[in-house]
């Protein structure tokens, strides 16, 4: 693995010393953006959000431009996650105002961030390949939708930060500010708990070809969002978070992608069966709910399962109707 890092590593040193006039107009763009940022805010201090905006499409306009031109997506999810940093202690340090509140929710996304963005750099080196990109990579109009939704989806999730940060407003701490702190707490665990159980099964030679089906991955066929939920609902109302991940770029996206992957495999269907979507529930309690209960509160859509065959939903039962092994691949 180390190997991997350090060839990717030497690749961006090459591009940086082959391209300098290259990444000088990348850095001169965000340097505008900066620049704009702060003039708004000293003429118009109320336009924050607006400031927030034109920082934030800076920066992602230079990683757009970067996987584009080099075809090297693997600084996607670290170019997303490293933004609401920026925003979010930016707005802290402009406002210059140090409330108790708006230090203590900047400091959640940071934490969040840094944690996920690391997360997703070091994983993404170590696999090599971005698999959401292998039709995005030589067409530049889906390339340039991704990262302009990317944009909005860093600017809507942190617009609640800069409007607190840019507040005038002290209020006395409440109990359900303690509360959200706890939330948040046990999201921030949970999420990082469940994505570093993924990244050990996947690590180990013997789950080669397997689904993660242990752990926090027995209860909840994606607890990493689940746990970013409690996170956001301290900053944000998870509205906009939430439809993403139901219905965009989150939980459609990887359920495609292991039906595609696992879809014929007997007991890959048993465990979507049995495993909900993304609440965790016992297997035991889940696989016996009526259908109509597992879509309506549970978010058990069909658009989860558009991509696995119909045929043969006998869920494993063998003719002497024992099941098979569930993690065996003919």
């Amino acid at each position: 693995m180390g190997t991997v890092i350090d060839s990717h590593f030497l690749a961006l040193t090459a591009i940086v010393t082959v391209f300098p006039s290259f990444f000088h107009s990348l850095s001169l763009s965000l340097s505008l953006s900066l620049s704009l940022s702060l003039f708004l805010y000293m003429h118009y201090p109320y336009s924050f959000s607006s400031i927030t905006f034109i920082l934030q499409i800076g920066y992602q306009f230079l990683f757009f431009i970067i996987t584009a031109l080099l075809k090297f997506d693997k600084l996607t999810d670290f170019a997303g996650s490293t933004n609401f940093i920026i925003i979010a202690v930016l707005t802290l340090l402009v406002k210059g105002s140090w409330y108790f509140r708006q230090i203590i929710l900047s400091l959640f996304v940071v934490l969040w961030g840094l944690r996920l963005g690391l997360f997703l750099l070091f994983r993404i080196l170590q696999w090599g390949e971005d698999r959401r990109f292998d039709q995005m990579r030589d067409n530049l109009g889906k390339l340039a939708i991704f990262w302009t939704f990317q944009a909005v989806w860093v600017w809507t999730v942190s617009l609640p930060v800069s409007v607190v940060n840019a507040s005038n407003r002290n209020p006395f701490l409440q109990p359900q500010d303690v509360i959200g702190w706890i939330f948040w707490a046990l999201g921030f665990i949970l999420e990082g708990a469940a994505d570093h159980q993924k990244l050990r099964f996947k690590q180990s030679p013997q789950n080669r070809g397997k689904w993660c089906d242990s752990g926090l991955w027995k209860y909840s066929r994606h607890p990493n969002y689940f746990g970013e939920g409690p996170e956001w609902l301290v900053i944000i109302g998870p509205i906009f978070l939430t439809l993403l991940l139901l219905f965009v770029s989150g939980i459609p996206l990887l359920e495609d992608s292991s039906d595609n992957k696992f879809g014929n495999v007997d007991g890959y269907r048993i465990y979507k069966q049995r495993t909900s979507p993304l609440i965790p529930l016992p297997p035991s309690i889940y696989r016996n709910l009526p259908l109509w209960f597992k879509t309506t509160f549970l978010f058990e859509l069909p658009l989860y399962s558009r991509k696995l065959s119909q045929e043969g939903l006998d869920w494993c039962r063998t003719s002497s109707g024992e099941s098979r092994d569930p993690q065996k691949i003919d």
